[in-house]
């Protein structure tokens, strides 16, 4: 099978930072399927794990989101069948979806939206499952549909991949008042049209921009992006009793100033069910059926901005390149061998 890996950790404009390669078919076992990969959209993380992580064997393929269809079951499976079109991210550890067939375990699966086609609907695994856990899991928001979910949330980064599905979330399933942060025009313009309420530009004073609204105390912030930079900032901005969720990789934080108001910090990785196999791990399959429901009834929409084709090497170091400008808006999409 056709797939894309690397060697030996490199910047992306080395030769062999992303190769093409051909790989042997795998074949599932235990509750594994076997999924026909179709389109995968790039993350932070793969940034990260191509630059600064050696593969275990002689090669590694990486890649954390994929829309296809299952190829075959293994002898456990019960979820899905032959001919499913699906949606999943994948596990840490694990060979990535950068990969002609690739082996996931059903209970990280969802079904694939059917208003979406393959492409639109590989822009969101990853990024749906940390938004949706990061707000119900971590951030302890109920759903309105439970009666709750008001306050104010400070979504910090609105229009990166989590950001742009956050937003959506807590418009469509919250009470919450949401100011979203972004610093240029289209970016700007590209979180208002996902639903926040007020936008603040994080490049200048994120204090004075959050007061600006209005919009009252923020009772709940999601640190997407630059926590390192914007955390004194987050911590004069947070209410007390308030409660901080952080997706990124902050060298240090000094979380003395949290201590009089009482204020909770959370950490968000959505690899941790999967990584540690816990027993509510099938919960990921679960959130990933929700969102493909919430999409079908037109509520939740795709984060795909832009779509790269075939999936090969060059294309996926073109994707790799602009995550690492920091300059994204939604997701960047690779579609078919």
């Amino acid at each position: 099978m056709k797939a894309v890996g690397y060697k030996i950790p490199s910047p992306i404009d080395a030769p062999e930072a992303l190769i093409d390669l051909e790989l042997p078919k795998p074949v599932p076992t235990g509750r594994d399927i076997l999924v026909a990969v179709k389109a995968v959209s790039v993350n932070p993380v793969d940034v990260k794990v191509r630059a600064g992580r050696k593969p275990e064997g002689e090669v590694a393929v990486i890649g954390w989101d994929a829309a296809g269809i299952v190829e075959a079951v293994g002898p456990e499976a019960t979820l899905f069948k032959v001919g499913d079109p699906v949606f999943y991210a994948g596990a840490f550890g694990r060979q990535g979806s950068n990969a002609e067939f690739q082996l996931v375990d059903e209970r990280i699966v969802g079904r694939k939206p059917s208003s979406l086609s393959f492409a639109q609907a590989a822009a969101l695994p990853l990024t749906a499952v940390t938004a949706w856990e990061l707000l119900f899991d971590r951030l302890d928001v109920v759903q309105t549909s439970e009666g709750g979910g008001k306050g104010t949330l400070l979504v910090v980064g609105g229009a990166g991949g989590v950001g742009s599905i956050l937003i959506q979330l807590a418009r469509q399933l919250t009470d919450l008042t949401v100011i979203a942060t972004a610093s240029r025009p289209e970016t700007q313009a590209w979180v208002k049209e996902l639903g926040a309420h007020h936008v603040v530009d994080h490049s200048t004073d994120l204090v004075a921009g959050v007061a600006a609204t209005g919009a009252g105390p923020v009772d709940l912030i999601a640190a997407l992006t630059n926590t390192d930079d914007h955390f004194p900032a987050l911590a004069e901005i947070i209410a007390p009793q308030g409660r901080i969720g952080v997706i990124d990789d902050p060298a240090t934080l000094d979380v003395m100033p949290l201590k009089w108001k009482s204020v909770s910090l959370r950490w968000e990785v959505m690899f941790t069910r999967s990584l540690y196999q816990t027993d509510d791990m099938i919960q990921q399959h679960h959130i990933l059926d929700a969102v493909a429901d919430l999409v079908d009834a037109g509520r939740l929409k795709t984060t795909l901005t832009q779509v790269l084709s075939p999936i090969d090497a060059a294309n996926l170091k073109t994707a790799h390149a602009a995550i690492e400008s920091g300059r994204t808006r939604g997701k960047i999409v690779l579609e078919g061998f």
